[in-house]
């Protein structure tokens, strides 16, 4: 298990892929970089969640980036060992297979939403998204301080769209700014989502 502070690089497009990493605890997003040097979220992780597992299919190379959002701890297993353990354990193995299938589908549903959604739905479910590793029945969540443009570039939008919607989010009171920085996440912002 190795422990990540915030902003810290887990592994960096480019890297030899040679382990299946599992958030033991924390936050992790998953990006890529053009070569023009654009960056794209394409991934929010949180605890329970894998993620490399492009060495499994025989990928060299990591061809995305990892960055902790929050401190976090994250297990890395070797390439031939996961394997191993996928075939001898069927609890895990089943695990794994939902996990990575309903990522695929996040990412089909994410792409939709780039191509015809709107900023405020895209942004309150990246705050959601974030927030979902709470006490389900917590009336409310927090997330660590990230700056509106990281924000921005998570939900695929503009700096300036991503600044107006926490605005009026915070005006319909479905966030709150803490002193310390964090992000209070209220239920109700679940209907932004369900309005849509």
């Amino acid at each position: 298990m190795v422990r990540y502070r915030q902003g810290d690089a887990i592994f960096t497009q480019g890297d030899p892929c040679r382990h299946v990493l599992y958030i033991w605890s924390g936050g992790v997003t998953v990006s890529a970089q053009s070569r023009a040097g654009r960056e794209a979220i394409v991934a929010v992780l949180g605890t329970g969640d894998f993620f490399g597992e492009g060495c499994l299919a025989g990928q060299p190379l990591h061809n995305r980036s990892a960055v902790a959002i929050k401190p976090s701890a994250v297990v890395a297993v070797e390439r031939r060992a996961m394997a191993r353990l996928l075939q001898r354990q069927h609890g895990l193995s089943d695990r794994f297979i939902s996990h990575v299938l309903t990522r695929h589908i996040r990412m089909e549903e994410d792409l939709v939403e780039q191509l015809f959604g709107a900023a405020e739905m895209r942004l309150a479910r990246t705050l959601l998204r974030m927030a979902r590793y709470g006490d389900a029945d917590a009336p409310a969540w927090t997330v660590p301080r990230i700056p509106p443009a990281r924000l921005a570039e998570m939900a695929g939008t503009t700096g300036i769209r991503a600044k107006l919607c926490l605005e009026s989010f915070s005006k319909q009171r479905f966030i709150e700014y803490r002193d310390d920085g964090r992000l209070k996440i209220n239920r109700s912002l679940l209907t932004v989502v369900l309005r849509n």
